[in-house]
């Protein structure tokens, strides 16, 4: 259970890095990131089609719930360089806790979609996924390049 922890909350990691590339919808979806990331996945574990397309939809559904997260993450990010400029502590501390709750927000999205992937696998598919990640994650994207961890998509990458 530890384990399975570890692995989607770095897969909510991914996710959020990925969602930032490719093409967005009108609804925040980033399309081509998606895609990608199933076709690897594909690749790796021999998703089925009907997995491949439930795949598909978990990740669709976890990029729109974390865009307009991601929208008011940046707006906080930005608000909170002006009163970093501007010395105002009273700010700091708000702006503190709202980075917070939408960064627990969005592990919390990021986790349930990984679970969700992770429960359809069969358990073959389950071990190859976790031993290719080597403890690090399992690919929701993340800016893991659907990987196991940081793979080549995030090296040297930051954000």
């Amino acid at each position: 259970m530890k384990r399975l922890l570890s692995l989607a909350a770095l897969s909510a990691i991914s996710l959020v890095t990925l969602a930032a590339q490719g093409t967005t919808t009108t609804t925040g979806t980033n399309t081509t990131g998606i895609e990608r990331r199933v076709t690897r996945l594909t690749a790796l574990l021999n998703l089925t089609p009907d997995q491949a397309s439930q795949a598909t939809t978990i990740f669709t559904n976890a990029a729109t719930a974390i865009a307009p997260l991601r929208t008011s993450m940046q707006q906080a990010r930005q608000s909170m360089r002006t009163a970093i400029t501007s010395n105002n502590a009273g700010n700091i501390d708000q702006l503190s806790a709202t980075i917070g709750t939408l960064t627990g927000q969005m592990v919390d999205v990021q986790s349930k979609a990984a679970a969700s992937f992770y429960a359809l696998l069969t358990p073959d598919q389950q071990t190859k996924l976790t031993q290719f990640g080597g403890g690090r994650g399992f690919g929701m994207g993340m800016g893991m390049g659907m990987g196991f961890g940081p793979g080549p998509m995030m090296r040297g990458r930051r954000n």
